[in-house]
């Protein structure tokens, strides 16, 4: 449909009641059943609770509750998605962050596991895991040799 004849339908749409806003809508149905060639590009709702409100406007429609009523339970109904569809977005974005950060960290271990030597596990170098002595010439633990430090061991 071009945009010229869109706006118009629009225009048109937008000064006519809600009752009549649904005979429009049945009609359209109607002509869309019978005309119809190809699905509508985003006819089918793609969406799991979209899906849900138009099953529940079909069934108010057919047990002929009053235009008015399917107006404000759609509105209430859309509200409720949109509350629900953040909800989710967050959920996903949450479980996003969630997946970057431990992908960062397998990453990290990885390249800290690659970067050790194979010799000694964990990526330890001889200065503080092994028996090195310290600057003082002195096995690492062992108390100083007595006046060094100024504590006699006695």
């Amino acid at each position: 449909m071009n945009t010229y004849l869109r706006d118009k339908l629009l225009q048109k749409l937008e000064t006519l009641s809600d009752e009549r806003g649904y005979q429009v809508l049945d009609y359209v149905d109607f002509l869309e059943s019978k005309y119809a060639e190809r699905p509508m590009p985003g006819a089918t709702t793609a969406n799991p609770l979209g899906r849900f409100a138009d099953a529940v406007e079909e069934k108010l429609r057919a047990g002929k509750v009053s235009a008015t009523t399917i107006a404000e339970t759609m509105g209430f109904m859309n509200k409720a998605m949109g509350v629900l569809s953040g909800a989710a977005a967050a959920g996903k974005s949450v479980a996003s962050d969630l997946m970057s950060a431990t992908s960062r960290v397998v990453d990290a271990a990885v390249s800290v596991g690659r970067s050790s030597p194979p010799d000694q596990p964990g990526g330890t170098s001889g200065a503080s895991g092994g028996a090195t002595p310290d600057a003082g010439g002195h096995p690492p633990g062992s108390p100083p040799p007595s006046g060094a430090g100024g504590i006699n061991p006695s």
